[in-house]
């Protein structure tokens, strides 16, 4: 049995980009950035960023490419894909991307006023009265896991030595 399924939240990186097939099947692609916080021996605790490439087809697509915005935060499942092509000197390129199966739409930034959303909640772009440009400072307002506290009782080394017996809940 083989599973290739991926589960994202994070902060997208630049507006999606909203295209149509030669067929007229409507295509979005967008990059999304997430953070992994652990702890160092060395330096203590350290944070990761890494991008992903985005492909969101069909009915999905054009709501990506309506509500999603950078800096937006989303939550998208999908797969892992692997794709090459020779490009215009002849050289073989490869690239891997996340084909979005689903998107949830993530909470909508505190600025926008009631007025100007629709049923859903959310503004589209197009309606929006004024986009904040994307702020590096904004990825510090994602939401991470504190792995530690969230271990109740059990007491985590952060330097990851041996686990201890007694630590074990079972």
């Amino acid at each position: 049995m083989n599973l290739n399924k991926v589960f994202l939240i994070g902060r997208l990186t630049a507006d999606p980009q909203l295209r149509q097939t030669p067929s007229g099947t409507p295509v979005a692609t967008f990059s999304m950035a997430t953070n992994r916080v652990y702890y160092d021996k060395v330096a203590g605790k350290k944070e990761e960023v890494e991008f992903h490439n985005i492909v969101v087809w069909g009915k999905t697509a054009e709501v990506a490419g309506r509500y999603l915005q950078k800096g937006a935060m989303a939550y998208v499942e999908g797969r892992i894909q692997t794709r090459s092509w020779d490009d215009k000197e002849g050289n073989k390129r490869k690239t891997t991307e996340i084909i979005a199966e689903r998107i949830q739409l993530g909470p909508r930034a505190m600025n926008q006023g009631m007025n100007s959303q629709n049923s859903s909640g959310f503004t589209p772009k197009a309606e929006s009265a004024a986009t904040a440009p994307f702020d590096k400072s904004d990825v510090a307002s994602v939401p991470t896991i504190d792995f530690e506290s969230s271990l109740g009782e059990i007491e985590m080394d952060p330097t990851g030595d041996d686990i201890k017996p007694e630590d074990l809940p079972f």
